[in-house]
């Protein structure tokens, strides 16, 4: 299937737009919910745990989720985690108790799931090669846009209430007649000759576990701008909640468009050198923000950011689509996307401890290494490809 505006490509455009509206939404009301509960004595944690909670659930529920999809079909299983995405979703407007809140997290967190799963395998089904490739990059383009619009409301939102931002959620519940209309059920072939002849490779699980790695690694660092950093422009910069989500939606926002106009590049350069690239620039916008505390830095720094995660994700999903065989896309996506989220929910537990025992800065020092030594990685392996193919080739 070629990438068209079709009612089935817009639909899982919209389907993956709930992947960061499920934990990036609350951000710019993270201090506003800690100071209302300051009395709850890990209000701190469990705060900045709001953000990464959904994370645990998905990193738990996603192999389960594509075994279902595999079997069932793909649009029971994201109808299901859509109507749950909504429903616990909005929960946070009226829960009285942090803990409740918390909870409710978890719940989102099975809905997005069964959601984002689906929706991963679904790509795998409709799209071929640069098509699939092209289409991952309108994806990110469309989970930052949404993610722009939807924080920097939020950042409005929480002036007035730390509840309001929830409401957002609700947008799952009114995309849940379109994806009923749009999506039939799909059943993957089983046929033993897909393995050969329809992509992927019979030694793929190895190669996927180190996919996984990879994405663990870079999801987790990245997380560091929705859990921490609106405290790091509130306590360190003294801005407002509006700046902070104006600054963290100009992060999605440069996403969006570097995925939009990114994708010739793309095809081009391959899989490995996009990815490569992607590092090269989140280790850039973190060290662009830990260099100064003015605005334009933060600016700049979110902007680079933005860029090059819109690169790493498209990337890593693209070479994992294209070392799995067709009909193991569900288990594949559901191990990818337990991956991607627990690294989400891991994040805290590891940059909290800098910050309490060191600063913001040191924290996005330590991220810009990290990024920076795993592009250099990558630049050593492609270059020993190119050495393996050269030699193999005389």
């Amino acid at each position: 299937m070629a990438v068209k505006l079709a009612p089935p490509t817009v639909a899982l455009l919209m389907a993956a737009s709930l992947t960061i509206l499920s934990n990036a939404t609350i951000s710019p009301a993270l201090p506003q919910i800690a100071d209302a509960y300051s009395g709850n004595p890990n209000a701190q944690l469990l705060t900045r745990l709001l953000v990464t909670a959904p994370a645990l659930l998905v990193a738990i529920l996603s192999p389960l989720a594509g075994i279902l999809a595999d079997r069932l079909g793909r649009k029971w299983v994201l109808l299901v985690g859509t109507g749950i995405f909504g429903v616990a979703g909005t929960a946070g407007l009226y829960l009285p108790s942090l803990e409740a809140i918390f909870v409710s997290r978890l719940f989102l967190g099975a809905g997005v799931a069964f959601a984002m799963t689906a929706q991963s395998a679904l790509i795998g089904d409709l799209f071929d090669g640069p098509d699939r490739g092209t289409f991952l990059g309108y994806q990110i383009a469309a989970t930052n846009f949404s993610g722009f619009l939807a924080i920097s409301l939020a950042g409005v939102l929480a002036v007035s209430s730390f509840r309001y931002p929830f409401a957002i959620y609700g947008v799952a519940l009114l995309m849940l007649p379109h994806f009923w209309r749009v999506f039939d059920t799909v059943r993957p072939e089983r046929d033993t000759t897909l393995q050969g002849s329809a992509g992927g490779t019979s030694a793929w699980p190895l190669p996927l576990l180190g996919l996984c790695l990879l994405a663990f690694l870079s999801i987790s660092a990245f997380y560091v701008m929705p859990t921490q950093f609106p405290f790091y422009a509130q306590e360190d910069m003294g801005v407002t909640s509006a700046t902070a989500g104006f600054l963290l939606g100009l992060l999605t926002l440069a996403g969006g468009v570097a995925a939009l106009v990114s994708g010739n590049w793309r095809k081009r350069a391959g899989t490995l050198w996009s990815l490569t690239a992607g590092q090269a620039l989140l280790a850039l916008g973190f060290m662009t923000i830990a260099s100064s505390q003015t605005l334009p830095f933060q600016a700049i720094g979110a902007i680079l950011i933005g860029a090059g995660f819109a690169a790493v994700i498209p990337s890593t999903m693209a070479w994992m689509f294209d070392i799995v065989p067709p009909a193991r896309r569900g288990i594949a996506s559901g191990i990818m996307t337990t991956a991607l989220f627990f690294g989400q929910f891991v994040s805290p537990f590891f940059s909290q401890p800098i910050i309490a025992r060191w600063s913001f800065q040191a924290l996005f020092w330590s991220v810009a290494v990290l990024f920076g030594v795993t592009a250099l990685c990558l630049v050593m392996k492609s270059l020993l490809r190119g050495l393996t193919r050269e030699v193999s080739s005389r």
